[in-house]
């Protein structure tokens, strides 16, 4: 995702996992236009507002209890005309977690209060195989009447 055209930060609680991802992006073509940051999301305050923001997996390892901050965070990190892509996983009807199960419906419920509304929730073709079918991917965007708000 990291280009000219795009700085990408990468948001992680884990010391352990941001050395990783440096470590595997350092030596990548578009590593200077790519950094990782150690904090909490439900706490964090970005210094400006994102063009996108792609939730990969994060809304299935929060408690489910948390979700509605998280649509409430992800609303406030967002520029009015933004947009959120969210990788869904795993969909399917499995108790417990993390990482907890997830359903359309489920981002739909915290998302469309505040404001956001589907694009396209379609099968996430590039699945790796155990999660084929177990996965979609989501565009959302916020809809001209709740961007006032």
């Amino acid at each position: 995702m990291a280009s000219t055209e795009r700085y990408v930060v990468g948001l992680e609680i884990s010391d352990i996992a941001i050395k990783k991802a440096e470590e595997l992006s350092s030596s990548l073509p578009n590593a200077k236009f790519v950094s990782f940051l150690k904090a909490d999301f439900f706490t964090w305050c970005p210094t400006e507002l994102f063009d996108l923001i792609f939730d990969y997996t994060f809304f299935c390892a929060i408690e489910p209890e948390m979700r509605a901050a998280w649509a409430q965070k992800i609303k406030d990190f967002l520029k009015p005309d933004g947009e959120l892509i969210t990788l869904m996983f795993p969909i399917s009807d499995h108790v417990g977690g993390p990482p907890y199960k997830v359903s359309v419906s489920d981002y739909e419920e915290v998302l469309q209060p505040m404001g956001f509304q589907a694009i396209s929730i379609v099968d996430n073709k590039l699945a790796i195989g155990p999660r084929k079918g177990r996965e979609k991917l989501g565009r959302w965007k916020r809809s001209v009447r709740h961007s006032l708000l």
